[in-house]
């Protein structure tokens, strides 16, 4: 059976990672978190630490914001190479070259709160999860915007509201 694993309120998981998600820089605590040695996380999609109980949908928000040259925040939960599981909230942000042009991307992780993930998270990805596992990726997008149309707010605005 998985545990959850915990980090503290100070430190910082940081990676970076090519314009097609491949690891080119992980801080030690992204190594020890993770289970993984440097060597084994570097040159690999990050994905290698997504978790089942992951809705595509996050995923897809996230890529689509990075895509557009937008940053961007979202709570994930992640695996370890021993089955384990922690949560980070994260802030994504692409970094660019002197011809602005989008070369890697730049993420910093933090613990969340553990209510917020109790309470408001994991039920909602328990959710979108379900109508993706029926419906597909469009189902769990519809049900999501309607929640976000329903509270009169954008997805970072949700995701700053926690």
């Amino acid at each position: 059976m998985s545990k959850e694993v915990f980090f503290s309120d100070d430190q910082f998981i940081i990676s970076k990672t090519d314009t097609k998600g491949r690891i080119t820089y992980c801080n030690a605590l992204f190594v020890e978190m993770s289970g993984y040695s440097a060597l084994e996380l570097i040159a690999q999609p990050h994905s290698i630490l997504r978790h089942s109980d992951m809705p595509k949908i996050i995923f897809k928000i996230l890529w689509d914001e990075l895509q557009a040259g937008r940053e961007i925040f979202a709570f994930v939960k992640n695996k370890t190479k021993q089955g384990d599981y922690y949560w980070v909230i994260a802030f994504v942000t692409p970094s660019y070259d002197t011809k602005e042009n989008v070369v890697e991307y730049f993420s910093v992780r933090r613990k969340p709160d553990v209510q917020t993930i109790k309470n408001i998270i994991e039920p909602l990805y328990k959710e979108l999860l379900s109508l993706e596992k029926n419906g597909g990726l469009s189902a769990s997008q519809n049900h999501l915007n309607s929640l976000l149309h329903k509270k009169g707010i954008s997805y970072e605005q949700f995701i700053f509201s926690l």
